[in-house]
């Protein structure tokens, strides 16, 4: 089977990582972007304010073949008509009055007579508000969680984009389901991928209705059992200790004459994760290195950025 070549047609998170998957698995992706505008990751309004922005457009594109084009040219949508002809499937994201100016509109589209796969990229079908990928968390109902135990009156979002990463996933994912779809039936195949839906489905099993009901907040990844935690320690650094199997939490005790039998690792009761915190708090990060390197313990070191 020949080499498959997607063209990115998106920008900012979600069809770029999906773009770059894509890439990682071997297949050529071709990214095409507004010779003016760019992507906003890398020009304009993101990358003005907060240059991380850029070094995320160079981690999610550095791979993929990069187009510029003037999407207002009168020859643009011939010239991306000529790469749609040599492509198996297509991440798009862009406005409605663009997808009719660049032929990539639905009637457009329907007149091709080859085998093409793609998978539209939009906020929501059900929620008409714009959206980031804080506000699907939000309206997810996931991001109650993250402020389960909080009273400040400023708190910090989770640093990572959970919900922009999982839809990234999912559109990657579905483009690959297309492909297959469209070189069966031999047309063209088109799909829509939702944040906010893609969301949902991807997080509500790991906090679904039934916990929900219960009012649960804390579980084994968030901090529930002294088992599985992070502790500080003497230098400022911290340990993540994730010691949950039988072995692990046996071998540790043992090692570091932590006095917390193994039922006891399960315990919520705050004095059992002290006994645990007051060990660690007692030993530097070189310490615990050495006694640990050639032990399996499920426990990792993470150095404080200074």
């Amino acid at each position: 089977m020949s080499r498959l070549k997607i063209l990115d047609l998106s920008h900012r998170l979600p069809g770029p990582l999906a773009g770059k998957i894509l890439h990682d698995l071997g297949y050529e992706v071709i990214k095409i972007e507004d010779e003016k505008y760019k992507d906003p990751f890398h020009r304009g309004m993101f990358s003005d304010f907060d240059d991380a922005f850029d070094d995320w457009y160079k981690e999610l594109n550095q791979d993929k073949k990069l187009i510029r084009l003037d999407f207002r040219a009168p020859n643009a949508k011939a010239l991306i008509h000529e790469q749609l002809k040599k492509a198996d499937g297509v991440l798009l994201s862009m406005s409605p009055k663009l997808k009719e100016t660049l032929g990539l509109d639905d009637k457009s589209l329907n007149e091709l007579k080859q085998s093409l796969a793609l998978v539209e990229l939009e906020a929501s079908k059900t929620h008409k508000k714009a959206m980031h990928d804080l506000n699907a968390l939000a309206l997810s109902g996931f991001l109650s969680l993250h402020l389960a135990h909080e009273t400040a009156q400023i708190v910090d979002p989770p640093f990572f984009p959970l919900a922009g990463i999982a839809f990234g996933q999912q559109v990657a994912t579905q483009l690959l389901a297309n492909i297959i779809e469209a070189r069966e039936e031999k047309k063209i195949i088109k799909s829509v991928s939702y944040l906010y839906e893609t969301t949902e489905a991807i997080l509500t099993p790991f906090w679904s209705k039934k916990l929900r009901a219960q009012k649960r907040t804390k579980f084994l990844h968030n901090g529930a059992y002294p088992c599985y935690s992070l502790y500080r320690l003497k230098d400022g650094n911290y340990v993540a200790l994730a010691a949950v199997e039988e072995k692990f939490w046996v071998d540790l005790i043992s090692l570091f004459h932590i006095s917390l039998p193994l039922e006891k690792r399960f315990d919520k009761d705050p004095a059992a994760f002290q006994k645990v915190a007051d060990t660690f708090a007692k030993m530097d990060a070189s310490e615990i290195e050495n006694i640990t390197q050639d032990k399996e313990l499920c426990l990792s070191i993470v150095r404080k950025i200074t």
